[in-house]
């Protein structure tokens, strides 16, 4: 390999890292602020003007802190942890689609799923690596959480490729040309934006950072940079999730293309819509118990998800002998 392709490779994975972690940082700002007025406060606004630099501020103190480590925890697994889990963040963003794809997978959906559920070790491995109990039963917690959605967005994912007919995923949004999915299947829709809350760990489904039960959950052992890393992953899943959910069910790019907008600026707008109803939700609902969101998942999300797909895997067989053929 050449020195120039090397450095053009560099130049693209930094053309996904930088924007996503400026967007981490943002998002952060932004999620104090909306929760403070929804409080009737005013949330960050010492440092820097209106309090833009405070998650600057924040990313230099975790960074500088001295990171702890409990004597009885396993040192390598301890540590690797927190960076499997940015990496596989950051990895996420790889096959998405705009403004250009960097990595034009044509089972990028499945790449997704698959990179989606690996996550899963990171969390496991550092409740149990903490060698504490209130870590551990954290982890058990989220991992059990994880799995049980997965499964409802594994199929609601399957309702939606059935409608575009392929796993690629500018093959899907091109097929939101004339109409988004969340018009054609609204009920998918909302199956998909529920299930992605309870991937990303977040209320009402933050069962696994139950502050009354557990602490502060998988995380409680750690401190300083390796906490810092955990919490970029979170919230750059939290911005990946809003973005694929931008490209399922609210059509990328278009309609809107006839203003002459960039693709790029829509897109962004649909993701900062999509993230501050995340901010919402954790503002106005109570946390569910452990039951209820089993339930959820399991006795409401599966059967549901599992009717709809067989509906809409029905409608294009049941109509195949009406013109035109």
């Amino acid at each position: 390999m050449s020195l120039f392709s090397i450095i053009i490779s560099l130049i693209h994975i930094l053309l996904i890292i930088v924007p996503v972690l400026l967007s981490v940082a943002f998002i952060t700002l932004g999620e104090r602020k909306a929760l403070g007025y929804m409080q009737a406060r005013k949330g960050p606004t010492l440092v820097g003007p209106y309090g833009l630099l405070q998650p600057i501020a924040d990313g230099v103190k975790l960074f500088i802190k001295e990171p702890i480590k409990p004597s009885s925890a396993a040192s390598w697994l301890f540590l690797a942890t927190p960076i499997l889990a940015l990496t596989i963040a950051l990895i996420l963003w790889v096959p998405m689609t705009f403004p250009h794809q960097f990595s034009s997978i044509n089972l990028s959906l499945i790449f997704i799923l698959t990179l989606s559920s690996l996550a899963v070790y990171t969390i496991l491995g550092s409740g149990w690596a903490s060698n504490s109990k209130y870590a551990l039963l954290g982890a058990i917690r989220a991992v059990a959480q994880t799995i049980s959605y997965e499964v409802s967005l594994g199929l609601t994912i399957l309702c939606i490729i059935v409608l575009a007919g392929n796993f690629n995923l500018t093959s899907i949004y091109e097929s939101q040309t004339y109409s988004w999915f969340i018009l054609t299947c609204a009920p998918v829709s909302i199956m998909w934006y529920i299930s992605t809350l309870a991937e990303t760990n977040r209320s009402p489904f933050d069962l696994a950072e139950g502050e009354s039960e557990l602490v502060s959950g998988f995380n409680v052992e750690y401190a300083g940079g390796p906490f810092a890393l955990f919490f970029l992953a979170e919230y750059s899943n939290i911005i990946f999730m809003n973005a694929l959910s931008t490209i399922l069910l609210l059509g990328g790019g278009s309609p809107l293309e006839i203003l002459g907008w960039p693709q790029t600026i829509l897109v962004a707008l649909k993701i900062t819509f999509l993230s501050f109803v995340f901010l919402w939700v954790r503002a106005s609902y109570p946390r569910y118990r452990y039951d209820q969101l089993m339930h959820l998942a399991w006795k409401t999300f599966l059967p549901l998800s599992l009717g709809l797909l067989t509906f809409i895997a029905a409608i294009p067989i049941a109509l195949d002998f009406l013109p035109p053929y």
